[in-house]
């Protein structure tokens, strides 16, 4: 069976970030990672990709999300385009226009962090 994957929109290299943290919470859950953020570079050894079109894989697991409302909201064609099984709306990155849209474009948005469920779910 192949490892789960996930983007991490809004990953970051600072370790007191969110962003940071779920890069480090889903490795450690045995996933394959793909941090995303516009300034590129790289966190822990990984690669950052400037944008989720970026990513090399054709449909994710699940897309994580660590943006503004209105960033995301942006996001959400390309978010569509790539496809994922789950869209998490981590807590600040959440609004009702937010999943409405997402719903509308056939995406599963879940309102919860991301963290606490790869916790939940061991």
């Amino acid at each position: 069976m192949s490892k789960p994957t996930v983007a991490i929109l809004g990953a970051s290299a600072d370790t007191s970030k969110y962003g940071y943290k779920s890069v480090k919470a889903h490795l450690a859950n045995g996933y394959d990672v793909y941090p995303v953020n516009p300034q590129g570079g790289e966190i822990d050894g990984l690669k950052v990709y400037t944008s989720l079109d970026e990513v090399p894989v054709e449909h994710l697991t699940r897309i994580s999300v660590y943006l503004p409302p209105a960033v995301a909201l942006q996001m959400l064609d390309a978010i569509a385009k790539k496809g994922c099984d789950e869209l998490f709306l981590n807590p600040g990155s959440e609004s009702d226009e937010l999943v409405a849209r997402a719903e509308g474009l056939g995406l599963n948005p879940i309102q919860a962090c991301s963290i606490i469920n790869l916790q939940e779910s061991r």
